[in-house]
Formats: structure tokens, sequence, C-alpha cells
């Protein structure tokens, strides 16, 4: 197939469903060395529509060729995640990747005041990203200030949650369903929603679920697409 009418230079949008433990930038990376080794092409552009970090799995747009000029379009539409805050421990990543650094006691909580709570936390609300996120400072991702022990302070950003709603209760663990605004981080809302509880809490499990019209339940795995471009390149 000559590269003028390969589907990928000339820009495709793929949907990929994002196995737990990879990166976004691992994703892109083997997407981008399928399509160069199955269709012999020396050079193209890949781009993802949005990170999803190694301990979340779910949707991940993934752009190729001329469609990536339109990462910011897909980037900007409204995320839904579904997942589980465990409340009685914080972590300072605010999720699984760092080890519980405080406990609380779950005796005062109750299913009603759980509920209630998620008011808190919607419409426009102030966030602070966490310390362990690939936002950069000083030309340095936070992550890695954060891992080297340096304290940082960040700034709260606006953000817009339009959905927070509970799906179960099973102390200490609840599971939630969330539609946001980009640039949301549902890590520090777990984080928040503790404390706001008069408790602690971080985030265990994370899946999104959508990015605007797109949905999990259309995407692939990355072995289908695998088998996928493989087969269209023989054609």
């Amino acid at each position: 197939m000559q590269d003028q009418e390969n589907p990928y230079l000339k820009g495709q949008v793929l949907l990929i469903d994002k196995p737990l433990e990879w990166s976004s930038f691992q994703v892109v990376n083997k997407l981008r060395w399928l399509i160069r080794k199955e269709y012999k092409i020396k050079k193209i552009k890949v781009g993802h529509a949005g990170t999803l970090d190694p301990l979340a799995s779910g949707l991940l747009i993934i752009c190729t060729g001329k469609e990536t000029k339109n990462i910011s379009t897909y980037q900007a539409q409204e995320k839904e995640y579904t997942g589980t805050i465990t409340l009685g421990g914080t972590t300072p990543s605010y999720d699984l990747e760092t080890e519980i650094d405080q406990t609380f006691s779950l005796d005062q909580l109750t299913e009603e005041l759980i509920k209630e709570t998620t008011a808190q936390f919607t419409g426009e609300i102030q966030q602070k990203p966490p310390i362990f996120s690939a936002i950069k400072k000083d030309g340095k991702r936070l992550y890695e200030l954060a891992r080297a022990g340096e304290t940082t302070e960040i700034e709260a950003r606006t953000v817009t949650v339009n959905e927070f709603e509970i799906t179960r209760i099973e102390l200490p663990e609840v599971d939630f369903r969330i539609s946001c605004s980009k640039g949301t981080y549902i890590r520090s809302i777990a984080h928040d929603f503790g404390a706001a509880l008069n408790n602690g809490g971080h985030l265990s499990s994370l899946r999104r679920t959508a990015i605007g019209n797109y949905r999990v339940e259309n995407a692939m795995s990355i072995e289908s697409f695998e088998k996928l471009v493989k087969a269209d390149a023989q054609e």
C-alpha cells in the first residue's frame, strides 16, 4: 500500500480500552510501532487526547496522521469515570501509587452523610492537582519533584463536575460515577471528599467510561488493534 493511501497517515480516530499498568505514552508508542511495522512506513504522527494514569483503565482516544491536528477538540470534551474511593486512609499520591500515611475511624460515617457530601463537589469547584501529577512547574513534572522529596506549592484551579453519583457503599469502599470537565483530577476529588467527611480518602480504582459521545464499550483492546492493523495491511 502506498503511503498516500494509508488510512492512518490520512488520519484515524482510534478508541482504545487502556489496560491497567500501561501509561498513555506506552499505548501511543505501541500503536505507532504496529502501524509503522505493518505498513512499512518510516514516520507517522500518533497522539492521545487526554492522559490516563497507569493505575486507571478505560477509554483512550488515539489520533493518527492528519487527525492529530484535532486532538485539542477531543481533549476539551466532557469525561465520565467510574471507580472506587476507599475511606479511612490517605496516601501522598491520593491513589494506590504510594502507601497509606494516615488512618481514620469509620465509625462516624453514614450512608446519608456520604451521599449528601457529594453536593460539595458538583458544579464549579476549586481543586488542587495531586503533587504526584504530570503538571510541570519550573520545567519539571510535579511527580518528579514529589518522588525526590521536594515540597511544592500547587495553585488551585477551577474545574466543573456535572454529576457525582454514589453507586455503592460498602465501607471502607464507596463506588461512584463522575462526569466532569477537562483537567479534573479524580484523585483530588477522592482525597478532598475524604477530608470533607472529616475523614480520609484515596482513589483505589478508576475507569474512564466516556469522552464526549465516545464510549469505552465501543473501544478495542491493544491486542484487537494489533490483529486489525495486520489484517488491513495485508489487503
